[in-house]
């Protein structure tokens, strides 16, 4: 139970409040982590003062600050009731989720959002280890698979486009919702260059493959994927080998759809057969087509924006699950592009103001350069028997 002890002075410069949390004895431990590690950790995320004796947390800081602290303390309290294990990664975001929720509320929200994305149920698991959404925008990505038979996940890299697509395909096999699995991006480095590479077919194209196999892996006995691919149940290969095909039965993933080409984006959205689900995730900042090619992923939105069963669920740098350091590369991107962006419109904007004023006087000039010639011509020459223009003697020439 959270109980607001003082009200915010309206004569303090920083309007500093306070409020007791009273955590449940069978969790607090669990909830306050070895040696109060959790709790220093969510002390130096907020900046609020925090402090523990028994069950019971004071917090102290501004009322933005102590609202979250509290709503995270009890939010940390079901994931611990739920058996989730708090490590400092389920700490710090549970902190981000609470701390959007709170600002967008103005301090209100009820309990169990965090709890809900982070130790919510998990899609697939293997020795111990569930793969489940991280973030909200994963969350909201997941959701959407379920409830459309396509869905296009969109983000920056890290972002666990292709993971959790991975993930929900093992699911829809294990409960036999399909019969197949069918991995596939283009290959866009190889090109029409792979009859040139020596090996086999499987040779050639594992390269290109290999980040979903890497998936797969992750979420499948590795001595099964095997018989499987050889059975036909899974199978991973390029755009090119979809053309002509019905895809029946079947979960779906198309990665690195940047990379497609309208065209290629259409062939691989038609071969959609009953009973199969899709799910196309793509970079839009990481196309590496040819220059002036666009891309397939930037149009398809568009044509196919506002169709029943058909989503565009946006992952951002908020929803990055690798190194703390990726999302901060990922927004530095963002505001460069931006800038550059901005920067180009400026220029052309100028050059166009530009380009018309001096449009106008080239016209200008031509006109009076034309009507001089003719008066000039009219004024100081004939034409003779043959037709040519002859120029009066002593005339400038």
């Amino acid at each position: 139970m959270t109980d607001p002890t003082r009200q915010p002075d309206r004569h303090s410069v920083d309007h500093r409040t306070q409020a007791i949390v009273e955590l449940d004895p069978e969790h607090a431990p669990t909830v306050l982590g070895h040696a109060d590690r959790n709790l220093r950790l969510l002390e130096n995320l907020l900046g609020a003062d925090v402090h523990a004796r028994g069950t019971t947390v004071t917090v102290t800081g501004r009322p933005s600050q102590v609202a979250t602290a509290a709503r995270a303390f009890k939010e940390l309290e079901s994931m611990a009731r739920r058996g989730h294990d708090l490590s400092t990664d389920s700490v710090t975001r549970a902190v981000g989720l609470v701390g959007a929720d709170v600002g967008a509320r103005g301090g209100a929200g009820g309990e169990g959002s965090a709890a809900d994305v982070l130790a919510g149920g998990g899609i697939v698991a293997r020795r111990g280890k569930i793969v489940r959404p991280k973030t909200q925008g994963q969350k909201d990505y997941v959701d959407a698979i379920d409830r459309n038979t396509i869905a296009f996940g969109i983000g920056p890299a890290g972002t666990g486009k292709t993971y959790l697509a991975m993930a929900k395909a093992v699911q829809a096999l294990q409960r036999k919702e399909v019969e197949r699995i069918i991995l596939t991006r283009p290959a866009v480095e190889a090109g029409e260059n792979l009859g040139f590479l020596p090996g086999t077919l499987h040779e050639k194209i594992d390269p290109y493959l290999r980040p979903l196999h890497d998936a797969l892996r992750d979420m499948m006995d590795p001595e099964l994927i095997p018989k499987l691919m050889e059975s036909g149940v899974i199978e991973v290969a390029p755009l090119a080998y979809m053309r002509g095909r019905t895809l029946n039965n079947a979960f779906i993933i198309l990665d690195e759809a940047q990379n497609t080409t309208p065209a290629q984006m259409k062939m691989f959205l038609t071969r959609l057969g009953f009973g199969a689900k899709m799910v196309v995730t793509g970079d839009a900042t990481q196309v590496d087509l040819p220059r002036g090619q666009r891309s397939g992923l930037d149009v398809v939105r568009g044509i196919l924006g506002g169709i029943d069963g058909i989503a565009f669920p946006q992952l951002g740098a908020g929803d990055v699950v690798r190194h703390s350091l990726v999302s901060a590369i990922v927004e530095a991107y963002d505001d460069h592009d931006a800038a550059e962006r901005e920067r180009a419109e400026r220029k052309k904007a100028a050059g166009s103001k530009s380009g018309g004023a001096k449009g106008g006087g080239s016209k200008s000039g031509a006109k009076a350069g034309a009507a001089h010639g003719s008066a000039k011509k009219g004024a100081h020459g004939f034409r003779d028997a043959g037709g040519d223009w002859k120029w009066k003697a002593g005339d400038d020439e």
